[in-house]
């Protein structure tokens, strides 16, 4: 049975007991004595002892001389920073993948049991809070890594459906269309992540030959490339296709400014007036007549040849010509064959037949039309927005 009372001399003695051993806490001592931690503790502090600081297993007999004293720092002082150094020697392991304040975390968590976090954080630099904090969001980390996933794999779709072209706005859009909560910026990021990124614009080659001696059309356009509905207007160029060898196609376009549809283009070897005639003549096809409409060039020499003026005539078409040398009076269509090369050779230099160059053509020119997203129509293809624009036109317009 513990006593309830203790005679002075024993409560001296368990004092003398705890002064005599530094190593040892007030509750090892008091588990020795059979008595209560708290009762040892108030016998100390009634009689003001105290004892050498430190673990050491006997006092030393005689006082630390300052050189002592100084040594035995320095030691110390050498231990902290080798030890510094063993913690900086396997953090270097983790600052080289990617996120450096991440990766400080993570060695905390992982070395915190034998180092502590408050000397780990004090070595990297970390604040304890941010960290602590880092520790309490895992799950929500988790969470949003996993989702993160799931939206790269259907990134990864519509990218590869692109054959590789779509940057982040028209993947923004394509997901938007199917039912897809999502910010672009969030969609910059993930694709960022795992290396996707739309085609570039490369360095566009002037091909206008122009003829001096030729008739000249006014410019009717005055670099304004819109229109209010669709078989107004439209803008017509050339540019080549190169093939292995050095040699060429050329693909001549007719796009409406109302919807950018590609209305008719025609790809011959040569840049006979036939070239742009043809794609004239597609463009009627698919409009069923061109009557009044304009149609914008360049001075190029195919444009300002009579056969085509007397073209233009045939089907109702007003020319319309942009100044010698000016790409930017014809800056729609300019930008257009850029985007055709550029997502269709995608970094090649040439096509290796001329057979795999219309192969590539006719399936871009198209896809152009019915699936490829453009901005300027809200991330809509050409024909979904004329679909769109029929639609509104037809329930704004009160029946007879």
């Amino acid at each position: 049975m513990v006593m309830k009372n203790y005679p002075p001399q024993f409560k001296a003695d368990a004092v003398a007991l705890y002064q005599s051993r530094p190593e040892a806490t007030i509750r090892q001592v008091a588990a020795d004595l059979g008595i209560n931690p708290e009762t040892l503790r108030n016998w100390v502090r009634a009689a003001g002892a105290s004892r050498p600081r430190g673990r050491r297993a006997e006092a030393p007999t005689e006082p630390a001389t300052p050189l002592e004293a100084e040594n035995a720092a320095l030691r110390k002082k050498v231990r902290e920073l080798e030890e510094e150094r063993e913690i900086l020697r396997k953090a270097a392991k983790y600052f080289g993948r990617g996120d450096a304040l991440v990766n400080r975390f993570q060695f905390v968590a992982d070395h915190q049991r034998r180092y502590g976090v408050k000397r780990l954080c004090a070595i990297l630099g970390i604040v304890r809070s941010s960290y602590y904090y880092w520790c309490a969001t895992a799950a929500d980390r988790a969470a949003r890594q996993a989702s993160d996933a799931r939206l790269a794999a259907r990134i990864r779709v519509v990218h590869q459906e692109s054959d590789g072209t779509y940057g982040v706005p028209r993947i923004t859009a394509e997901l938007r269309e199917a039912g897809e909560q999502v910010n672009h910026k969030r969609i910059a990021r993930v694709m960022r992540s795992i290396n996707l990124a739309g085609v570039r614009l490369r360095r566009r080659h002037r091909t206008t030959i122009a003829d001096p001696a030729s008739a000249k059309a006014p410019d009717l356009i005055g670099r304004d490339f819109s229109a209010t509905e669709p078989n107004t207007r439209y803008v017509g160029d050339i540019t080549y296709l190169p093939l292995e060898g050095g040699k060429f196609l050329y693909l001549a376009t007719v796009i409406d400014l109302a919807s950018r549809r590609l209305a008719g283009w025609a790809i011959t070897d040569h840049m006979r007036t036939e070239l742009v005639t043809d794609a004239l003549a597609a463009a009627e096809r698919t409009r069923g007549s061109l009557a009044g409409a304009v149609l914008h060039t360049d001075h190029g020499a195919q444009y300002t040849s009579r056969a085509f003026a007397d073209a233009c005539r045939r089907v109702g078409v007003r020319q319309s010509m942009s100044a010698i040398g000016s790409s930017a009076d014809n800056a729609l269509a300019e930008s257009f064959n850029a985007t055709f090369k550029r997502e269709t050779l995608q970094g090649r230099k040439h096509w290796p037949t001329a057979r795999e160059a219309r192969l590539d053509a006719f399936r871009w020119l198209h896809r152009y039309n019915t699936r490829r997203r453009h901005s300027r129509l809200g991330h809509r293809s050409p024909i979904a927005y004329e679909t769109a624009s029929r639609t509104t036109s037809t329930t704004l317009t009160p029946a007879a």
